[in-house]
C-alpha cells in the first residue's frame, strides 16, 4: 500500500507542475511575461509622446503670452508718452502763465507806496493779524509761568543803545505826558536837557550776535550808516552832547523836542512800587526762546502811579519808550502795557541786571517777542500818535504779538 501510494504521488507531481508553468489560458509564464514588459514598454513610449506633446504645447502657449504681454507693454507705454507729451506741453504753458502772473505780481507789489520798510499791502497784512490777535485776547490773556529750576540765564541778543557803559547815578526815566506832572516834586520844564553820563570804560561782559543784521558784522560795532555820520558828529560838535540816533533805523520820529516838560524819576522813586517776580519764556522772532526769572514793578501798577493824561477827554492810545539819547525805541499799545505781566525790570535771575541786559531799567512784556521788550529805558511816554518803532523801520510788525 505505500508503495502504491507513493507511486500515486510520483505520478500526480509532473501534473502539479505542469500545471504551474502554465496560466489559466494556457499560456506559458514566460510568454505571458514578454508580453506585459511589450506592454509596458508600448506603455512608456506613449507616456513620454504625451509629455513631450503637453510641454511644446505649454511652450506655445507660454511664447503667446509672452507676445501678448509684450504688445500689451508696448501699447500701453505708447500711451504713457503720447498722454505725457500732451501734459508737458500744458505744464509748460501753465508753468509759464504761472510765472509770469508772479512776476507781475512782484512788479505791482514793488509798486506799491512803502509803509515802513514794506510794500503797503504786506503791513496791512501785519496790521490785520495784529487787529484779529487784540480782538481774540484783548491783551490780557496770561501766558504760562514756570518753576524757578527750569530758569537760565537770558543770552545777550542786540545791543543797541548800550555800548557806552552809563554812570548809574546818572540815570533818570523821563516821563511825559502824565496827569497832573506839574504838581510832582519830580517834574522839570525841559526833560531833555538831562543829560547822561558815560564811563569811559570796556565790559568783559558777552555783548552776543544779533542775527537780525549781517552776520559779518558784530551788532556791538554797529553805528550810523556812512551817510548819516557827519550829521551826528555836526550834531555832537554844535552841541557838545552824544548825538542821537546812531543806530541803524536812525533817530526817531517820535522823540522829544527840546523844551518838553515832564518828570524826572530817579530809581528810589520807581522801587516804592511792589516788587514782583515772573518766570516766564523770553521768545525772539528769529526762532529761540529761553525760561528767565525776572523780577521789577510792574508796568500796569507804574501806569497807576503816574496816568497818562487825558487827550480830548479821553486816554491816549500810546506808550512810547527809548533809550537814553534815543538810540532805540519801541511803541505799544497803552492796553498792551497794562497786562499784568509786563514788568519794568531792575533784576534777572536773582542779580541787578547787566550793562548788556539793559541796566539799570527794561522792559519784560511776554506777550511780545523780544524786540519790542527795550533795554536801558530812558524815556516813557503817552501819545496818541502811534510811536516810531525800531525794527518797524527796518520792515518788522509793530504789534509784535505772539
Amino acid at each position: 500500500m505505500a508503495i502504491d501510494e507513493g507511486g500515486r504521488d510520483e505520478e500526480l507531481q509532473p501534473d502539479v507542475a505542469g500545471a504551474a508553468s502554465e496560466t489559466e489560458t494556457g499560456v506559458p509564464v514566460s510568454a505571458h511575461k514578454a508580453e506585459v514588459l511589450e506592454a509596458g514598454a508600448v506603455g512608456t513610449e506613449d507616456a513620454e509622446a504625451v509629455r513631450l506633446e503637453k510641454a511644446e504645447q505649454a511652450e506655445a502657449i507660454s511664447k503667446e503670452t509672452a507676445v501678448r504681454k509684450a504688445r500689451e507693454r508696448e501699447a500701453a507705454d505708447a500711451e504713457v508718452r503720447a498722454a505725457s507729451r500732451r501734459l508737458t506741453r500744458r505744464s509748460f504753458v501753465l508753468a509759464g502763465a504761472v510765472a509770469a502772473a508772479g512776476v507781475g505780481f512782484y512788479k505791482w507789489l514793488d509798486g506799491e507806496p512803502v509803509d515802513e520798510a514794506q510794500p503797503g499791502l504786506l503791513r496791512g497784512v501785519f496790521q490785520t493779524n495784529a487787529a484779529i490777535a487784540r480782538g481774540i485776547d484783548r491783551d490780557h490773556v496770561l501766558t504760562p509761568t514756570y518753576p524757578l529750576h527750569r530758569a537760565e540765564t537770558l543770552r545777550v541778543n542786540g545791543v543797541y543803545g548800550l555800548k557806552m557803559k552809563l554812570v548809574p547815578e546818572s540815570w533818570r526815566l523821563q516821563v511825559v505826558g502824565s496827569r497832573d506832572d506839574a504838581r510832582s516834586p519830580a517834574y522839570v520844564k525841559d526833560v531833555t536837557a538831562w543829560e547822561y553820563q558815560y564811563a569811559d570804560e570796556t565790559t568783559s561782559e558777552d555783548q552776543g550776535h544779533d542775527t537780525k543784521v549781517d552776520p559779518k558784522m558784530l551788532t556791538a560795532e554797529k553805528m550810523a550808516s556812512d551817510e548819516k555820520m557827519p550829521q551826528a558828529q555836526e550834531d555832537e560838535n554844535h552841541t557838545g552832547r552824544k548825538p542821537r540816533g546812531m543806530e541803524e533805523s536812525g533817530e526817531s520820529n517820535s522823540t522829544l523836542l527840546p523844551n518838553t516838560p515832564g518828570l524826572l524819576l530817579t530809581m528810589e522813586d520807581v522801587l516804592k512800587l511792589p516788587r514782583h517776580e515772573l518766570v516766564t519764556q523770553f521768545k525772539c522772532i528769529e526762532g529761540w526762546s529761553q525760561i528767565v526769572q525776572w523780577a521789577g514793578v510792574r508796568l500796569r501798577d507804574f501806569l497807576e502811579a503816574y496816568p497818562p493824561a487825558m487827550i480830548d477827554g479821553a486816554e491816549p492810545k500810546y506808550v512810547y519808550m527809548e533809550t537814553p539819547d534815543g538810540d532805540y525805541y519801541n511803541g505799544y499799545d497803552l492796553e498792551a502795557c497794562r497786562h499784568p505781566q509786563a514788568l519794568l525790570v531792575t533784576e534777572m535771575m536773582g542779580a541787578p541786571l547787566t550793562q548788556f541786559h539793559g541796566a539799570p531799567l527794561r522792559l519784560h512784556m511776554p506777550t511780545k517777542y523780544g524786540y519790542k521788550q527795550i533795554k536801558r529805558i530812558g524815556l516813557i511816554s503817552y501819545t496818541n500818535d502811534k510811536p516810531d518803532d525800531y525794527w518797524t523801520k527796518l520792515g518788522y510788525d509793530w504789534y509784535a504779538g505772539l
